[in-house]
């Protein structure tokens, strides 16, 4: 399974639904401290995703300008 924002939201959602069930402030405080863990991560792939995207374009661009000069 690769890993994506949506199960890490879905991870963080799932650790803020177990701090609210939990009747122990220690439990509490460990899951909301996952949950913000787990959106911390989704975050990071966003931004990973996004520079990566953006570096691969940057990477065609230039290679697609070489072809050209080399061309002419």
């Amino acid at each position: 399974m690769s890993d994506t924002p949506e199960l890490y939201r879905n991870r963080a959602a799932m650790e803020r639904a177990n701090a609210a069930a939990s009747g122990l402030d220690n439990v509490r405080a460990r899951c909301e401290r996952a949950a913000m863990a787990w959106e911390e991560m989704a975050e990071r792939l966003e931004r990973t995703s996004k520079l990566r995207s953006e570096r691969e374009d940057a990477a065609a661009k230039a290679a697609e300008q070489r072809m050209l000069m080399a061309a002419e």
